[in-house]
């Protein structure tokens, strides 16, 4: 055989072999492209996004649109040539697969995680929304989980009322751990609680529940990393009770991302007049119960799949400004905003016409 169609046919079959390999051999890598977009003040699936009842509310017009991002399950294995081509293409991210799915996380596990924080991020926005609004919300500290195993099992129930600790008034979800990490491991701390069963039958009466009980609990040691400290097995957190209701319908979506448009969306409901004016405004951040906005994943993927929907503006977290800027979608503005009340401010710019008086994102930040 000829020495040239020898290479030629040595270099043909190292070429198959690199190619089958790369179809082949896994690697641990994942992909975030741009999901769906939703206009919080529109319909999805045929019913509004926001429904308000007990409260009078007004027309709307134009877009609030929270953004997602699409991502690949937790059991797909992305081959090299895949890869290759997520890092290539501009509307998609190829990540480490531990980014999505940490500690060998199933889909599942992380599919309930973005679920409840999904379903805390709603509350956040109703709070948020009305405070800004001057409209009373009353909050209490509950018990949000109780770990399998500890001794809070059997004990202590998610969505009981926690009082005190100790005798001392519980004020925020925070005081509760303080209070439990001044025993030492094995000692007695007491949790004066009102049971879930009680609070929730209160609520239904409109009434102030009362029944409170004593609850004594030996600590255990923390396994976490770190300084030994007591637990009892529970995370806090806060509950609310609103003057009216404010439901939230919208399905197949997960994580805390939406906060701020769906705090938007009721602020814009329960006002008269237009915050957007018309125009299409998208926007992404998690939100707090006092309104600060927080930064959240995939914030270029975000961007671009507001951009495709047609999105003019788009309201991004103070600290997600710097990587949103260094690779803007044609045609999208970029608002800086690090409160509900910043966002707020920039929708009156937006709608009067004052856009040069937007705080931009910048790749400093």
């Amino acid at each position: 055989m000829p020495r040239r169609t020898a290479t030629m046919l040595a270099s043909t079959l190292m070429l198959i072999a690199l190619l089958c390999a790369g179809v082949l051999i896994p690697v641990p890598y994942a992909e975030m492209s741009p999901g769906p977009t939703v206009n919080t003040l529109g319909d999805h699936d045929g019913e509004p996004v926001l429904q308000i009842t007990g409260h009078k509310t007004y027309r709307t017009d134009g877009h609030l649109n929270m953004t997602t991002v699409r991502v690949t399950s937790a059991d797909f294995r992305m081959n090299l040539v895949e890869a290759v081509y997520g890092w290539l293409a501009h509307d998609s991210k190829i990540v480490p697969h531990d980014t999505l799915y940490p500690d060998g996380k199933t889909e599942e596990q992380s599919t309930q995680e973005n679920a409840e924080e999904f379903s805390q991020s709603q509350e956040s926005a109703k709070v948020a929304a009305l405070k800004e609004l001057g409209i009373p919300v009353k909050s209490w500290v509950i018990v949000s989980t109780v770990v399998k195993g500890s001794p809070a099992e059997g004990r202590l129930h998610a969505g009981d009322v926690i009082k005190a600790v100790d005798g001392t008034a519980v004020k925020q979800p925070s005081d509760v751990a303080r209070f439990v990490t001044r025993h030492k491991p094995g000692q007695k701390v007491v949790f004066t609680v009102v049971p879930a069963k009680e609070q929730v039958a209160a609520e239904k009466a409109h009434r102030t529940a009362t029944k409170s009980q004593d609850v004594t609990i030996t600590t255990t040691t923390s396994h976490d990393s770190g300084a030994e400290r007591a637990v009892v097995g529970i995370s806090a957190g806060t509950d609310h009770t609103f003057p009216f209701t404010i439901d939230i319908k919208l399905a197949d979506v997960g994580g805390p991302s939406a906060g701020l448009m769906f705090a938007l969306g009721i602020y814009d409901k329960l006002t008269p007049g237009s915050l957007t004016g018309g125009r299409f405004v998208a926007g992404t951040g998690t939100i707090d119960d006092n309104g600060t906005v927080g930064p959240i994943g995939g914030i270029e993927m975000k961007t671009v799949g507001a951009r495709d929907k047609g999105a003019q503006y788009f309201l991004t977290p103070a600290d997600n400004c710097a990587a949103a800027a260094k690779d803007t979608p044609g045609g999208l503005r970029l608002v800086k905003v690090k409160t509900i009340g910043d966002a707020l401010d920039a929708l009156k710019d937006i709608r009067s016409g004052n856009t040069a008086a937007l705080p931009a994102c910048t790749t400093k930040g």
